[in-house]
């Protein structure tokens, strides 16, 4: 089973057991539970839940990990030529790393992967 939740601004395609790094949550602590109502789009094996824009009653269940997580540092320059004029920064974006634990999506069946295979074999 896999949805499309929103977070934010972002789309993200997640199963249970991934790892996702989702935008920094300042009040977050390691092993606290996240809910994400956002579920856009659920495919249980043998059928698919659309939203329009959401599915009415889907959560995704997920627990914090890591609370903060730096990115990449971005080095910023900005030279006005001729001018003598040099400005040199960085930026550290901060994340936090969260672990799906469950996808609830009501009326959704889900077929387990013993099931589709055998269907897709005959």
């Amino acid at each position: 089973m896999f949805a499309v939740i929103e977070d934010g601004s972002h789309q993200y395609t997640i199963q249970e057991g991934d790892t996702l790094t989702i935008d920094y949550r300042a009040t977050a602590n390691e092993g606290d539970a996240i809910t994400f109502e956002s579920v856009l789009l659920a495919n249980g094996g043998g059928a698919s839940s659309i939203g329009a824009p959401t599915i009415e009653g889907a959560s995704v269940e997920a627990e914090v990990v890591q609370p903060e997580v730096k990115g990449e540092k971005l080095e910023i320059q900005k030279l006005r030529r001729r001018k003598n004029s040099r400005r040199h920064t960085g930026h550290r974006q901060k994340y936090t790393t969260v672990r799906i634990k469950s996808i609830t999506v009501p009326g959704l069946e889900v077929v387990e992967t013993a099931a589709v295979e055998a269907a897709a074999e005959e």
